[in-house]
């Protein structure tokens, strides 16, 4: 196993560096200290071709031009906050209004577009990045300095661990994810419309016109957002039901995990014969098929557009500190923020 690092560009005239963690197997995970963001996962179809099977860009200049989170660390809040304010023991806090006049992942200047400090680290049979990140009092409105590390681990077992951990020296608000855009079908083929979802959720959040949840809690079975035996995303996509419209034609929604504590995702694409098997700590995720992508040029050759790329943002859910009745994203001073998803690749094999 080893870790290849190469200049990748500039960003206010520091450099950015492009690390690529390489496990005994071919498996690479390529990503940046800008955003954390992963441009590049290659993995092995069931023919044993190596394909990218994330969405990212071959020039840095676009990351921060045109970039819809590809494979970026979100925060320090993912999602959209009501308001681009929220009240805290009587204090009302004003946020960046970055999709107005709501508040969407950390605001203007959020974790996705600041240089990130790194370390290498090595495990028993894997490697790694340590990414850190002190985010000051009053960035983006939030109130706290915020200390952040965020670890990439990539095993033999074509595994990715990626770990969040957060101290704040004063109470502010925490709900960290990845926002890769994952397609199994290998150097963009092909849309995500045939990739079939499953996870076991009966719930999932209702949105509004905004896409903002409204706090209320819809009833999955009998409808598109009921992925417990699996389900292709174009049934979704394509269909008349009014939250799916409300997206954009697809999905944009926090699917709520039937059990609390350890949850598993499985997302396939039956002919190239990738899985990608993702096991969570966080009590929902934020499914998006990649509505808005056609607003794009291209992305790494291929003419862009929607549903090109599917995210699966593990996560607390979203705009939580106004709805008390959701698990609470606050975070006070004497605890420390934690969560881990992994997302472990592989194929079935020609014949199965």
């Amino acid at each position: 196993m080893e870790i290849i690092d190469k200049i990748f560009g500039t960003y206010k005239g520091e450099p950015i560096t492009e690390y690529t963690l390489v496990n005994d197997y071919g498996m690479t995970v390529s990503c940046l200290n800008y955003g954390c963001v992963i441009t590049k996962i290659i993995v092995p179809d069931r023919h044993g071709n190596l394909e990218n099977v994330v969405l990212g860009f071959e020039n840095f200049e676009d990351y921060p031009e045109w970039s819809p989170y590809f494979g970026a660390v979100v925060g320090r809040v993912a999602g959209r906050i009501n308001g681009a304010s929220f009240e805290l023991d009587g204090k009302e806090y004003r946020l960046a209004d970055n999709d107005y006049p709501n508040h969407l992942h950390g605001g203007k200047k959020g974790f996705n577009s600041v240089i990130w400090q790194t370390e290498i680290v090595e495990g028993e049979n894997a490697v790694g990045l340590k990414f850190f990140y002190q985010s000051p009092d009053g960035e983006e409105g939030y109130p706290g300095k915020l200390d952040t590390t965020v670890t990439y681990m990539l095993n033999n077992k074509n595994e990715l661990e990626i770990s969040y951990e957060g101290k704040t020296d004063q109470k502010t608000v925490v709900n960290l994810t990845n926002h890769s855009y994952f397609n199994l079908s290998g150097n963009l083929k092909r849309d995500c419309s045939e990739h079939i979802l499953q996870l076991d959720s009966n719930q999932y959040l209702e949105l509004g016109q905004d896409l903002i949840p409204t706090g209320k809690m819809l009833c999955t079975r009998n409808t598109p957002f009921d992925f417990k035996h699996g389900r292709r995303l174009g049934s979704g996509i394509n269909s008349s039901h009014p939250q799916n419209v409300i997206a954009g034609n697809g999905y944009d929604h926090p699917l709520v995990f039937t059990k609390q504590g350890e949850n598993t995702i499985m997302l396939s694409d039956e002919e190239s014969g990738r899985s990608l098997l993702i096991t969570t700590d966080q009590p929902c995720v934020v499914l998006y098929s990649g509505n808005y992508l056609a607003g794009l040029y291209s992305i790494a050759g291929v003419r862009a557009r929607n549903y090109l790329g599917v995210c699966l943002e593990t996560q607390g859910f979203p705009d939580a500190i106004h709805h008390p009745e959701f698990p609470s994203v606050i975070l006070n001073p004497e605890e420390v923020y934690y969560s881990k998803t992994v997302y472990r690749f592989f194929a079935n094999t020609v014949g199965d």
